[in-house]
């Protein structure tokens, strides 16, 4: 487990780009420590919402800063944001930090032109679960359980995918669809966080708790546990930690 518990400071500019602090922290240093630390070659990495890009632009800056010149990573991501604001905020840094030739973006739908052949998937899917996307911020809707668009990345059939999974969303669920798509957790990391703005509606909290009646959310009346699941093929898994995930995601 890693980090600090605290309450997601989650905004939505006047251009609708959503910001929250503490997640997107928390995904940086997990695509730090569980993707771009295992660089032996150069990689062709693919993001599903790449969102403002400043988790994978504050990764490669700590990487670029950390390892020696002739040693570092030469991984090349591809970034795919839909929506056209914050496409322009992560293109904007990107070039600001003059990592265009290890960053590239693309305001595309990721399904439909995100190269078949990548190494590894990166993303932190919506995971807000609701009956409909008739919520606060309807592009953080994650489906019916919350976890819809995670177990659809599953099925693309990237040698290794790493996600951000929520104890809320059906975690349960998502290691069984990523089981049944050949994939075992070759690693993970765990932080704790606070209800934010979002998942405090209550349209969501009170679905949420159908979910926990059902067996498929896991939480306190404080906190849930958000994860960076390493996903890998069990062709190319050195050790299978889903057992220990399913512990920690259940532990509420």
């Amino acid at each position: 487990m890693t980090g600090t518990l605290t309450r997601p400071t989650q905004t939505v500019t006047e251009t609708e780009v959503f910001s929250c602090p503490e997640e997107s922290h928390f995904y940086s240093h997990c695509l730090e420590r569980l993707v771009f630390s295992q660089c032996t070659d150069a990689r062709l990495i693919v993001e599903f919402g790449s969102g403002d890009g400043s988790p994978v632009i504050n990764s490669l800056m700590r990487a670029a800063s950390q390892i020696p010149e002739g040693s570092r990573c030469k991984d090349v991501i591809h970034g795919f944001e839909l929506n056209p604001s914050a496409y322009d905020v992560a293109k904007s840094r990107v070039d600001q930090c003059e990592l265009h030739d290890r960053y590239v973006l693309h305001n595309k739908s990721f399904f439909d032109a995100a190269p078949k052949d990548a190494h590894c998937l990166i993303a932190n899917p919506p995971y807000i679960p609701a009956p409909d996307n008739q919520i606060r911020m309807p592009l953080l809707h994650g489906g019916f359980d919350g976890a819809t668009l995670t177990n659809r990345l599953l099925t693309l059939n990237y040698p290794s995918v790493m996600v951000l999974v929520s104890s809320y969303s059906n975690p349960l669920g998502t290691l069984e669809c990523a089981a049944e798509q050949g994939y075992v957790v070759t690693d993970f990391m765990v932080t704790p966080l606070q209800f934010g703005y979002y998942s405090s509606e209550p349209k969501v909290r009170n679905w949420i708790e159908k979910l926990r009646e059902n067996g498929q959310a896991f939480y306190s009346d404080n906190i849930y546990f958000l994860a960076g699941v390493l996903f890998q093929h069990s062709s190319i898994a050195s050790v299978d930690l889903t057992d220990e995930l399913v512990q920690v995601m259940t532990a509420l």
